[in-house]
């Protein structure tokens, strides 16, 4: 297949198989572990164990949209030094294969320990990204809490997510292909992570933005049930599902973009990679707000009910779980326009229409935070609104829910601003990640390195360890974190230092509460 490669690179382990010998000349300094295919040998960061590139799955790029199978056997030792392949995606991911089912290990020890789990799913909606930015490292959260961190590479986009049920019958899973992947990296964790240091007993999974929506569909995923028994999603939920219609309508976008007949969709099997990465680009014909959105399908096989609608999850009910957001997500996607810092009140009603997503008065939600917050500019009140008709309202739903199902939910706030940009990003979509892995003093973290970014990235890792311990967030430097209920709404505001609030920002929860959520795909 042409366009992207579908590279095979020898820190991915046993990638094509082309393993090196087991040898003493290694020595100490590059411990050898071994997983249900065969051996693989990393190396030791200040005490801590990794394995980068180690493959779950097989090459996926001969199975084109169907589901994931486990690896073959290799012989020898294979090298999990380097991080393998991301899918193929647009943007900055330099190293891109189809080739690409690979998780990356950082353990305290490879011993009989059984130390809980800790599984990061990516973010990037489910267009984009991998399982090895350096804000993912996962050694000092390993040696902070004596748990042993995973991240993962899966399909995604047309590769993970093209519904072609509708057109190519034999792959009638190719709309969630993706979430079959992450399965597939689950149970590699069941299998194997005891050999590493771990308890597969106590898995958590959490992620941030995609990430987070991804584990909100696993929780709705029968064939996900007992692999994971905490979860924490970050500024990511997932109500609804695309719906078998509409992703249908999607994939003949697609194939129109690539100037196929919908009866020609057997070609994508053998097309490049690169066209299919090009024709993404094409523009969505069910939420005009970018490229075709390729993401989990209510498909009737993997997925058979949406994943926070119109309940909570009843497989998941006994699973905790965080439930995170920051204060001033859009500031990320909305940031980057000067002219949404110098705005004016005539031309605010113009910039909210196509950024809110959900269908109201813009000229009402004016009024009534020119009301609320009478100090706000008309910039602020662009980049608050827009917060809290989007994600916010997601994980108000899905609070919410489990809420009324009585299941266990832990809902926090991040308040603590960037010192970026002179502070006007505030508390930006992704800025929790580095907080929640202790990685504020890493490149591009944004978090700055001081007392405060400090204080706040151990209080949020030491919840999200103390999840991963116990099922429950709670730890020394925090206040009694309380699970969410109703009417109070109990939510942990990360600041420099914790509090407790009731239903902050409670009368933006209320005023996008009147019309529908849409889930635009996160």
């Amino acid at each position: 297949m042409g366009g992207t490669s579908r590279r095979v690179v020898l820190g991915g382990a046993a990638a094509g198989m082309g393993v090196m010998a087991a040898s003493g000349a290694w020595g100490a300094d590059h411990p050898v572990a071994r997983t249900s295919a065969g051996r693989v040998r990393g190396y030791l960061d200040g005490g801590v164990t990794v394995f980068r590139g180690v493959r779950y799955g097989a090459d996926t790029g001969p199975r084109r949209f169907q589901p994931p199978v486990p690896p073959a056997p290799w012989r020898g030792v294979a090298d999990a030094q380097a991080y393998g392949p991301a899918c193929p995606q647009p943007g900055r991911e330099a190293n891109q294969g189809e080739d690409c089912l690979f998780l990356n290990v950082w353990t305290p020890g490879l011993d009989a320990a059984r130390r809980p789990v800790m599984v990061y799913f990516h973010g990037g909606a489910y267009s984009t990204g991998s399982g090895s930015s350096p804000l993912y490292d996962g050694a000092r959260l390993a040696r902070r809490g004596d748990v042993v961190v995973v991240t993962v590479n899966h399909r995604l986009n047309a590769f993970g997510y093209a519904y072609l049920a509708r057109l190519v019958p034999d792959l009638a899973d190719s709309g969630n292909a993706g979430q079959l992947d992450l399965i597939l990296a689950l149970r590699w964790v069941r299998d194997n992570i005891a050999g590493l240091g771990g308890d597969p007993s106590r898995v958590l999974v959490f992620g941030q933005s995609g990430g987070g929506a991804k584990i909100a569909t696993l929780m709705a995923t029968p064939a996900a049930a007992g692999l994971f028994h905490r979860a924490a999603t970050m500024s990511g939920q997932q109500v609804t599902a695309s719906g078998p219609l509409n992703a249908h309508q999607r994939t003949l976008a697609f194939l129109d973009a690539l100037k196929l007949k919908p009866e020609q969709a057997a070609a994508l099997r053998t097309l490049p990679a690169q066209r299919l990465v090009e024709a993404q680009a094409a523009r969505d014909p069910i939420l005009p707000f970018g490229g075709v959105y390729f993401g989990p399908v209510l498909d009737e096989r993997s997925l058979r009910r949406h994943p926070f609608y119109p309940d909570a999850p009843p497989q998941s009910a006994r699973i905790p779980m965080i439930i995170g957001n920051t204060h001033d997500e859009t500031r990320a996607f909305l940031g980057n326009d000067e002219t949404n810092f110098t705005v004016g009140w005539d031309g605010l009603a113009a910039k909210l229409i196509p950024n809110m997503r959900v269908d109201i008065s813009p000229e009402l939600v004016i009024a009534e935070y020119r009301r609320l917050y009478p100090h706000y500019s008309p910039s602020d009140v662009l980049f608050a609104a827009t917060t809290a008709s989007r994600s916010w309202r997601g994980a108000i739903i899905e609070a919410e829910l489990r809420a009324l199902q009585g299941s266990p939910a832990y809902v926090y706030q991040l308040d603590f601003r960037s010192p970026d940009e002179g502070g006007r990003l505030g508390a930006f979509h992704t800025l929790d990640i580095p907080l929640v892995f202790d990685n504020v003093a890493a490149p591009r973290a944004r978090t700055g390195d001081g007392p405060d970014a400090r204080r706040t990235a151990a209080a949020m890792s030491g919840a999200f360890i103390a999840l991963a311990h116990t099922g429950d967030p709670n730890h020394a430097a925090l206040p009694r974190w309380e699970p969410y209920t109703l009417p109070r709404r109990q939510t942990m505001i990360f600041d420099g230092r914790p509090r407790m609030a009731d239903d902050p920002r409670g009368a933006e929860r209320a005023l996008f509460a009147k019309v529908p959520y849409v889930q635009p795909g996160t």
